[in-house]
């Protein structure tokens, strides 16, 4: 019965063993939990220069505010690719933005489903928090110490009240971090999606939703007046190089590919030869 017993238990591990899919990434407690650690660290200090900024100078504003002579000045002095933008404060689509970002942030855990990346969960999920907390400290800090006015801070029609426009949230234009954060999470998600399943049709249909929901994020923040073009296409390429360098960075090395080598010995004649040998792994 015991000699059973241990026979049973050694099928269901070899079993275990078996079904259980390598993964395509290698990760390093130390050297991961230093980054991430910095990571989060950058996250907690650039948010604290966010909530430590001022607001505009009084003086500041009313002399680039301060009359529509002076605000239509401003304006022109803002760049072409951007001008067209200015004074936009669409409150609605300001909301309607949220929904896409919301989504994207549990969007990757939809691929824990996926049988050959449930097989690596831990592991998913720290390149995942990695990546995330990367793009934070990268925004925040960068959001706490660059002053750029937001488009709704052009707008005086009356619909976008004085205190708002002085604010030091309206300060905070460059760059979008809802767009750099959406964009890692989805192209986090189609990376990592992509490659444990190299093979997989589906992954036309990943990637174009990966390059679709942080675009649509970054048009209604724009229509919202949040952002300028140029902040959200910034966000856009930030965050979705961190969704991929990531992963890329984590993958194992290959070690398969051409050799060459010398080489050497004797033939079934008895002939002494030298010669370069060529191995090809794959």
């Amino acid at each position: 019965m015991k000699n059973l017993l241990l026979l049973a238990i050694t099928l269901l591990t070899i079993s275990v063993n078996a079904q259980k899919s390598e993964s395509p990434y290698e990760w390093d407690w130390t050297r991961d939990g230093i980054w991430t650690g910095a990571a989060l660290g950058g996250s907690v200090g650039g948010f604290l220069l966010i909530q430590n900024k001022d607001d505009i100078d009084p003086d500041t504003f009313e002399a680039n505010f301060g009359t529509p002579e002076r605000l239509q000045e401003s304006i022109d002095n803002i760049n072409f690719i951007d001008r067209w933008a200015a004074g936009k404060h669409d409150e609605n689509a300001n909301k309607i933005s949220d929904i896409p970002f919301a989504i994207s942030f549990v969007g990757p855990f939809a691929m824990l489903f996926d049988d050959e990346i449930n097989d690596h969960t831990g592991q998913y999920l720290g390149l995942y928090l990695e990546s995330m907390a990367t793009t934070a400290a990268m925004y925040t800090i960068t959001a706490g110490v660059v002053n750029r006015s937001r488009p709704y801070v052009y707008d005086d029609s009356g619909d976008t009240n004085l205190d708002r426009r002085r604010s030091n949230n309206g300060q905070r234009s460059f760059y979008s971090g809802h767009v750099a954060t959406t964009a890692t999470a989805t192209f986090f998600t189609a990376k990592v999606y992509s490659d444990f399943n190299p093979d997989s049709p589906a992954k036309i249909w990943v990637w174009t939703g990966a390059a679709v929901v942080p675009a649509a994020v970054g048009y209604f923040r724009i229509e919202a007046g949040q952002h300028f073009l140029t902040d959200v296409a910034l966000g856009y390429a930030l965050g979705a190089g961190v969704g991929i360098l990531v992963p890329e960075l984590h993958k194992k090395k290959n070690t398969d590919g051409l050799s060459i080598y010398p080489t050497g010995g004797r033939t079934f004649l008895g002939d002494d030869y030298t010669a370069m040998a060529m191995r090809l792994t794959f």
